[in-house]
C-alpha cells in the first residue's frame, strides 16, 4: 500500500497537505497545479507498485504513431475525479512505452478540429459518448477504441469493467453479511435513456436485484444529476427519512467523500451506525477514516488495454472486438458484517 508520506516525498509537499488534499478538504488553499499533481502521483504510485509488467518485447511497436486521446471531461471535472485520472494515466504510460505520441483533447464546448482526429493513427476515446459526439468520433477517426465504455451494437472496439456484474456480487455479498436495509446513492445517466432516471448501470442493477430479493424501497435509494456534492447531498437526504439504511452503498468513491462528511455531520458513526460501500477503489479510499471497502476497477489497466487494442487494429484486426475486465472487491474497515455491528466483540474472536 502506498502511504501519504511517499506521495508527499514524490511531490515535495507535507504529509498534511497530501493528506487534506486526497480527502477534498474544501478549506485547503493550494493550486491547482499543486492538487493536480498530488492527485496524479497518489494514483501513479498506486499504479506502479503492486505490479511490473515487463513488456518489453512490445518495445518500438508503436514508434512513431501519433494517438489522439479525447476525453470527455475537462480537466477541472477529471481532476474532481481521479479514477479517469488513473484510465488517463494508463493511456499516457502505454504511448509512453511504445514510444508513440500522444495528443490530448479535452472538451471546449465545441467539437475538437476534425482533421486534428483525422491526421492521427487512431483515437482513444475516455468516457461516455452518446448521439451526435458518438457519430462525429466514429466518422473522424480512422480507428477508434472506447475505454470505460461501450456503445451499444458490436461496430466498435471497446474495454471497460462490467460494474452490473460487480454491483450483484456486492449485494449479494453485504446480503451475506446480514445487512436487508441496503441504501444506494447515484446518478443519472440523463444522455443514455433521459426519460429514466434510474438507466445507471450500478443503479439499475441495484433495484433489479433489491425486488427481486423482495428488499426494495424507493426511500433507500436517490438519484440526482452529479455534481460535486450530490454525495453528501443525497446521504443527508437519506439518512433524514424515518427508516435509514444500514449499509450504504454509493456509485462511485466520490460520492462515498461525501456520504462520510454528511454522516460525520450528523453525529453517526461508520460503520456503528451506517456502514459504506463504494465503486472504483481510488488511492484516497485507503485513507479514509475508517477506510473505505470499494470494488476495485483497474482504470490503469483499461487505459493500458485500450491503447493495445488500437494496435491490433493497425497491425490489421478486422473484427471489433470488446474486453471486459475483471473487477475485484476491496473489504476494509467501512463494512464489517451487521453481526459485528451489533457485537463488537465478535470482531476479537
Amino acid at each position: 500500500m502506498v502511504t501519504i508520506k511517499e506521495i508527499a516525498a514524490a511531490v515535495g509537499v507535507s504529509s498534511a497537505t497530501v493528506s487534506r488534499v486526497l480527502n477534498y478538504d474544501p478549506t485547503l488553499s493550494i493550486s491547482t497545479s499543486k492538487r493536480q499533481a498530488i492527485i496524479e502521483t497518489a494514483e501513479a504510485l498506486n499504479y506502479a507498485t503492486p505490479r511490473n509488467r515487463g513488456r518489453a518485447a512490445a518495445q518500438g511497436l508503436g514508434a512513431g504513431l501519433k494517438i489522439a486521446l479525447v476525453h470527455f471531461l475537462v480537466p477541472a471535472q477529471e481532476l474532481a475525479d481521479p479514477y479517469y485520472v488513473g484510465v488517463r494515466l494508463g493511456i499516457e504510460s502505454r504511448c509512453q512505452t511504445l514510444k508513440s505520441e500522444i495528443i490530448k483533447v479535452f472538451p471546449t464546448g465545441n467539437a475538437p478540429e476534425a482533421a486534428m482526429l483525422e491526421g492521427a493513427s487512431g483515437v482513444v476515446a475516455v468516457g461516455h459518448y452518446y448521439g451526435e459526439a458518438l457519430e462525429w468520433l466514429r466518422r473522424h477517426s480512422r480507428h477508434l477504441v472506447f475505454a470505460d465504455y461501450a456503445p451499444a451494437g458490436d461496430a466498435d472496439d471497446s474495454v471497460l469493467s462490467d460494474v452490473a456484474l460487480a454491483m450483484t456480487r456486492l449485494l449479494e455479498a453485504v446480503h451475506s453479511m446480514g445487512y436487508r436495509r441496503i441504501g444506494f446513492i447515484g446518478w443519472i445517466d440523463a444522455f443514455h435513456e433521459p426519460e429514466n432516471i434510474h438507466s445507471e448501470r450500478r443503479c439499475r442493477t441495484y433495484i433489479e436485484w433489491m425486488t427481486s430479493a423482495g428488499l426494495y424501497d424507493p426511500d433507500l435509494c436517490l438519484v440526482e444529476r452529479m455534481t460535486p456534492d450530490s454525495g453528501y447531498a443525497l446521504t443527508r437526504a437519506m439518512l433524514a427519512r424515518p427508516n435509514p439504511p444500514e449499509i450504504l452503498i454509493t456509485c462511485n468513491d466520490n460520492m462515498a467523500l461525501g456520504a462520510y462528511r454528511a454522516i460525520h455531520e450528523l453525529g453517526l458513526r461508520i460503520p456503528e451506525d451506517v456502514a459504506v460501500a463504494s465503486f472504483n477503489d481510488i488511492p484516497v479510499a485507503q485513507f479514509l477514516g475508517p477506510p473505505l471497502s470499494t470494488v476495485k476497477i483497474p482504470a490503469e489497466l483499461i487505459g493500458e488495454t485500450a491503447v493495445d487494442l488500437l494496435l491490433e487494429r493497425l497491425s490489421g484486426r478486422e473484427v471489433s472486438k470488446k474486453v471486459v475486465l475483471g473487477t475485484e472487491m476491496i473489504w476494509r474497515e467501512s463494512t464489517p458484517a451487521a453481526a459485528e455491528k451489533r457485537d463488537p466483540e465478535k470482531r476479537l474472536a
